[in-house]
């Protein structure tokens, strides 16, 4: 928003739910601290280099936490040159093998995202939790509603809320039993309505942070749509300290569909905020192919900066009056320049995307040249 410009909007406001803060390697989570987005890698984990390399990819998308499959001894052997060489804090995905959770908490693991009660024998467990104690190694509790457990099936005859927060429930008393309050927990489904309703029931019964995500959403578009709808909901009512969107694609990909969640509900501001009409008749340039454009240059942009792009002067001048920069389509050609809501000068249609280019480039240099001053 350019200087001068209240940001006092009360039917924006979100009151985020008050939870305790927990550490997962040097990233709060819960408190006050920022909504952390997170992903998963999808190489095979005992190919350290394939892994190494995609989580440096995520980490250069935003991602503040990179979760690593550790299904097996090659996957924790591979572990510990993984976590030396990461840009980011790892979690270690465990089911089943309590060994591989010791492994993985020795190795490195800044959390460990396991069902201590599919740990086994409550000795296993033990050995577990005092494993996580040892390496500073927090816990996630995460139940799923594709892998609830029998008795719960069996009581409530299908997956609902209360099945997963009574599920949810037990893994904490274990763990408070063994006096252990570094964890956070999730309550995923893939159905963005039993999501919604369970993580609502979670928020009332515990003070700990919340991992929150729509599980198996899908591909690219309907599982965007899917955990967008879920997250949303969520997030709009308070509820959530880390979120995860889980796409059938590119993991790249939900790191950034991750932060356009978090974007748009003002919750975190990272790279450039592109704001633009959908084009018609009226449009003085192909909007379309001119965001397309800006969206791939732009990518690397990680400071907070907000863009519009409108095709005629029906709306553009006031969409740029609330942007950083704007460019407005007119006629013959050209169409105006808006710097922080002030009209800049025409430029031609031909030369926009540079110009533009060139000047957020600009700014956001000299954004992380006023960071580093302070």
């Amino acid at each position: 928003m350019p200087e001068g410009l209240t940001s006092i909007r009360p039917w924006r406001t979100i009151v985020r739910r008050k939870s305790r803060q927990i550490m997962v390697g040097n990233v709060p989570i819960g408190g006050d601290a920022p909504i952390s987005v997170q992903s998963m890698t999808n190489t095979l984990t005992s190919d350290a280099k394939a892994t190494i390399g995609q989580i440096t990819e995520l980490a250069e998308a935003g991602a503040d936490l990179v979760r690593v499959s550790c299904p097996d001894t090659a996957s924790t052997g591979a572990f510990a040159e993984i976590v030396r060489n990461s840009p980011v804090s790892l979690i270690a995905d465990i089911h089943f093998h309590y060994q591989r959770a010791i492994e993985a908490a020795k190795a490195g693991a800044a959390c460990l995202r396991i069902n201590p009660g599919n740990i086994g024998k409550p000795e296993r467990i033990a050995e577990v939790i005092q494993a996580a104690k040892d390496h500073n190694c927090a816990i996630r509790i995460g139940v799923n509603g594709g892998s609830l457990e029998r008795d719960l099936l069996d009581k409530y005859r299908e997956p609902c809320p209360e099945a997963m927060v009574e599920s949810a429930l037990r893994h904490v008393e274990i763990l408070e039993a063994h006096d252990f309050t570094q964890y956070k927990i999730s309550v995923k489904a893939s159905d963005p309505f039993l999501t919604i309703a369970a993580y609502q029931q979670l928020a009332e019964a515990v003070d700990c942070p919340l991992h929150l995500g729509v599980t198996e959403a899908g591909g690219r578009r309907i599982g965007t749509v899917k955990s967008t709808f879920g997250l949303s909901a969520l997030l709009w009512a308070g509820i959530g300290d880390t979120i995860r969107v889980s796409l059938s694609t590119d993991p790249v990909e939900e790191v950034m569909v991750g932060f356009d969640i978090l974007k748009s509900l003002g919750l975190r501001s990272r790279g450039v905020n592109i704001i633009a009409c959908p084009s018609c008749a009226r449009q003085g340039f192909d909007v379309i192919k001119t965001v397309e454009a800006l969206e791939q240059r732009l990518a690397h942009i990680s400071a907070p900066i907000s863009l519009s792009i409108i095709g005629c002067v029906v709306n553009g001048p006031g969409e740029a009056a609330f942007t950083d920069y704007g460019f407005t389509g007119g006629g013959a050609g050209a169409g105006m320049l808006y710097v922080s809501g002030q009209q800049l000068a025409k430029e031609n249609n031909e030369q926009m995307i540079d110009r533009l280019v060139g000047m957020i480039e600009q700014r956001a240099a000299e954004m992380i040249d006023e960071t580093d001053a302070k």
